[in-house]
């Protein structure tokens, strides 16, 4: 369940909450949220009525959701972003990592000049699903995303520019040192360091009701959501020893077992008015 990274800081980090709100709620609702409800559950993660309403309306513009009236005023997911949601939903909650037995992806696109808007498109498609750049133009990921980036490039109509092949590293050189050119594992590394350090205390911590479930879940599945994209499940024989990745997915994992049921009762309570 993906769309947009969530930012640090400032106003722009209401979209990716509302967003994850929507996702998680409004889809087993016949997709449709009350305006009063958005605002209610994002007052309960300390944001001021106007801010989401504000939030809400940007959303609106950039056709992330759609205004409609059913019991009273309220917003649906746009058809594009139920199907993204959708995609990401796979990756977020069921991604497996890669293997080198998957080989690798390998994307070729050639764009004319006059659609440079298609190549950045494109760009942002391939980096989105977590591709690393070997040269210009040529692109790389692990084998076993391969449907996954077939089916987001024909959906967003960029399916005429590309060609796609899958195989093995056959030579030259070290493949461990390849992946750490391709991607930027430091800061892979760093990401979810940050992870670990803002979320590992919840579990000592614990939850003491719904409420704080529902305060705790949403910024940190919207923290998370980010991850799996940067860090595309790159095979573990070729990465750092002692990975945080693999701790940090622990994590998520633990959190989302412990935290999405009571979240989603608080939740429903808010949204059905109980």
């Amino acid at each position: 369940m993906t769309v947009e990274a969530a930012a640090p800081a400032g106003r722009d980090r209401l979209g990716p909450l509302i967003i994850t709100i929507f996702g998680l709620y409004a889809r087993g609702e016949s997709n449709w949220l009350s305006v009063a409800s958005v605002v209610q559950l994002m007052a309960d993660l300390g944001v001021e009525g106007q801010a989401a309403r504000s939030s809400i309306s940007r959303l609106k513009r950039r056709g992330v959701v759609r205004a409609e009236r059913r019991d009273g005023a309220g917003y649906a997911l746009s058809e594009s972003t139920l199907e993204t949601l959708a995609e990401g939903d796979t990756r977020i909650f069921e991604r497996r990592r890669a293997t080198i037995e998957d080989g690798w992806l390998v994307v070729v696109f050639s764009v004319p000049e006059s659609e440079r808007e298609k190549r950045h498109a494109l760009r942002t498609s391939l980096t989105q699903l977590g591709f690393g750049t070997t040269a210009p133009g040529v692109w790389v990921a692990p084998g076993n995303l391969a449907t996954e980036t077939r089916r987001t490039l024909e959906r967003r109509g960029l399916s005429e520019y590309v060609d796609i092949f899958t195989g093995h590293h056959f030579a030259f050189g070290d493949l461990r040192s390849k992946v750490r050119a391709w991607w930027d594992l430091d800061e892979l590394t760093d990401l979810y360091a940050d992870f670990l350090r803002r979320h590992r205390p919840v579990l000592d911590a614990g939850v003491t009701s719904p409420e704080q479930a529902f305060q705790t879940y949403v910024p940190m599945l919207t923290a998370w959501r980010r991850l799996p994209y940067s860090d595309p499940g790159l095979p573990l024989s070729l990465l750092p020893p002692g990975w945080n990745g693999v701790t940090a997915e622990a994590l998520f994992e633990q959190l989302n077992k412990t935290l999405s049921a009571p979240a989603r009762e608080h939740a429903l309570a808010v949204i059905h008015g109980r």
